[in-house]
């Protein structure tokens, strides 16, 4: 079997090697502005992962270049990753403004990480789905904080224009649940969906 994960994410590459080496990466192209979010946040990251992981298998099979992978079982990982708060959903901001914006709305606030995950077999066309929800206590935010950190080039490619594993660690208060959905891929929950579908990781 050959284990893909359908993103280019260093944070997600990093998280799943926690878990197995033996795996590659294709990026998927998935145009994410295409999923309209109609209110329920575990419904909008699971089809979102959803649609990455398809977007990656059609790759493999319309392009020359992944011939040779479909000569084997293809195991796919998609993932989907926003912040949401008072039902508003933060993804990775556009500019340095919008990341501002967005560290402000979570300044002294409440806020919640989704992920929504999907294992496709896309040899035997079998989906497996799930999502992990993540509580973050933001500590109040200066104005300075915000730009200082705006400034240091974290926030840019991060939902919700922040990273936990660095430099806005000293922001949060509190989480409650998987700290490794608030990087990006929730390990716990992936490794019993691999149990789940049968897949034993060496």
């Amino acid at each position: 079997m050959k284990l893909i994960l359908a993103s280019s994410s260093p944070r997600r590459k990093e998280l799943l090697k926690k878990i197995t080496d033996d795996f590659i990466v294709i990026e998927s192209g998935f145009d994410e502005e295409t999923i309209k979010f109609r209110g329920d946040v575990s419904e909008y990251v699971i089809e979102l992962a959803k649609a990455k992981a398809e977007d990656v298998s059609n790759k493999i099979k319309n392009e020359a270049k992944y011939a040779k992978l479909l000569e084997q079982e293809i195991l796919i990982i998609g993932c989907d990753t926003v912040v949401e708060i008072q039902n508003n959903i933060l993804g990775k901001p556009k500019n340095i403004s919008e990341a501002e914006i967005m560290l402000e709305t979570l300044s002294g606030n409440i806020h919640r990480v989704y992920s929504g995950i999907t294992l496709f077999n896309a040899s035997k066309n079998i989906f497996k789905v799930d999502y992990a929800c993540t509580e973050v206590v933001f500590s109040k935010l200066s104005a300075d904080e915000i730009k200082k950190y705006v400034d240091s080039g974290e926030s840019l490619d991060k939902a919700g224009a922040y990273g936990i594993q660095g430099k806005a660690a000293i922001f949060v208060e509190e989480i409650r649940g998987c700290y490794y959905n608030i990087v990006g891929l929730p390990l716990n929950k992936l490794y019993k969906m691999f149990l789940e579908m049968g897949v034993n990781l060496k």
